[in-house]
């Protein structure tokens, strides 16, 4: 059996071998707490035949819980300095592949194609950076992986965003953006102490499974995006006023857009938060015709 990374003695050890110091710029915070970990993969539903991708897997912490449960890990690295660290830490691990690469610019599919052949069920298990945590999300969404969903650690404001329903002050276009693709639910409450360094900033991991169909069918999925942000563009103003700024032309449209609203079965007057995934959709189609020439 061997001993977890993840402690403070440990970590402290590994840092001081290799004379590593922490990136600002890369939102570096290693988790310190083994009951932490193993509590984030139980939540993944891994098994013997499953695999997991990781994004930043720092020295290797998270990564070994995943090997111990999964078949396969692939964890993607940006900081080249962590690769040796990892060759060492993970060396008891054979099932385990790190890839020296910028998640938001790696073909993932393609790492999946390679490094997963005969894999079914896949999860993303992650600690995500939190200065990219939406990029990284939305861009493995839209990238269309074939996997079954997320586990990540990320800022707490941003899960609350995330999985934050209609009439609530958290809600808003990201909120969308991810339920269009995903349930989504706060799976736990991480305290800073459990990080080092600690983060200033309190944090969640979320669980996020992907829908077979998306709960609304809409005519262009972008353009759905596009509104649900230009319609939360300044929260207290009505959704008539914000798609008037936010969206191209808007101001020139204002009788379609009242038009679209009516059609659309939505009160001009009333604010973005108020509107349901299904209600957008609705209005994306109906404004459709006139603002988007994407076909």
């Amino acid at each position: 059996m061997y001993k977890d990374i993840a402690t403070p003695i440990r970590t402290k050890e590994i840092l001081e071998k290799y004379g590593f110091s922490f990136k600002k710029s890369l939102g570096q915070n290693f988790l310190i707490d083994p009951n932490i970990l193993r509590n984030i993969v139980s939540h993944a539903h891994l098994t013997e035949i499953s695999g997991a991708i990781e994004v930043g897997p720092g020295i290797g912490a998270l990564t070994e819980h995943l090997a111990r449960e999964a078949k396969k890990v692939v964890s993607f690295e940006i900081d080249q300095r962590l690769l040796p660290v990892l060759e060492d830490t993970l060396s008891p691990y054979e099932n385990v592949t790190i890839v020296h690469s910028d998640i938001l610019k790696a073909d993932v599919v393609k790492v999946i194609e390679e490094e997963m052949p005969g894999i079914d069920d896949i999860m993303v298990v992650a600690n995500l950076p939190y200065y990219v945590t939406t990029p990284i999300l939305m861009k493995l969404l839209n990238d269309r992986l074939p996997i079954r969903g997320f586990v990540v650690m990320m800022q707490k404001e941003v899960a609350d965003r995330i999985t934050a329903q209609p009439g609530t002050k958290a809600y808003g276009s990201l909120s969308i953006a991810i339920q269009y693709y995903c349930t989504a639910e706060v799976a736990m409450v991480v305290p800073k102490t459990v990080f080092m360094p600690q983060p200033n900033v309190d944090s969640a991991v979320i669980r996020l499974i992907k829908h077979d169909t998306p709960p609304v069918q809409v005519i262009d999925e972008d353009f759905l995006f596009e509104v649900s942000r230009a319609s939360f563009a300044q929260r207290r103003k009505t959704i008539l006023n914000n798609l008037q700024t936010g969206l191209v032309n808007g101001k020139q449209n204002k009788e379609f857009i009242i038009k679209a609203l009516e059609e659309a079965g939505i009160d001009p007057t009333r604010r973005g938060e108020t509107l349901s995934i299904q209600e957008f959709g609705k209005l994306a189609d109906c404004l459709h015709p006139q603002f988007c020439v994407r076909q």
